[in-house]
């Protein structure tokens, strides 16, 4: 990664773990990823933007294996989406093969704009829901 995506990476993540990430969270239709910490074993809910399709949820991942939330699921796959309010439980699955930048025009607008925007190492994301 060079230097100014690095610099990048860490102004945005602070930004988002600091400020964007609480104030998102608490809006009630706004779409969460909750994911087991890997290290604490504690839930970690984070706003995501995606779509659900059938029993199958998609996004994608700004930083790829370094966003912690892809290390979460790395750890324990099992999750829960929550969409339009109602939460659902799932399998995670990275999916590298699947063309990120062709997904995210696919999802919503104003995150894959967000998520363009910021990106700098793009990844697919399956959630394969059961119920």
């Amino acid at each position: 990664m060079s230097r100014y995506h690095e610099i990048k990476f860490r102004v945005v993540t602070s930004f988002q773990r600091r400020i964007g990430n609480p104030l998102i969270r608490r809006l009630p239709n706004q779409t969460l990823l909750e994911t087991t910490g890997r290290s604490s074993g504690l839930p970690r809910r984070t706003p995501v933007g995606g779509r659900r399709t059938g029993h199958e949820f998609w996004l994608v991942s700004e930083y790829g294996e370094k966003s912690q939330y892809v290390r979460n699921i790395q750890a324990h796959s099992r999750v829960r989406v929550r969409i339009g309010g109602r939460w659902h439980t799932g399998t995670a699955h990275l999916v590298p093969e699947d063309d990120p930048r062709a997904r995210l025009r696919t999802l919503p607008r104003l995150n894959s704009a967000a998520v363009r925007a910021v990106g700098t190492d793009l990844l697919s994301v399956r959630v394969d829901l059961s119920d």
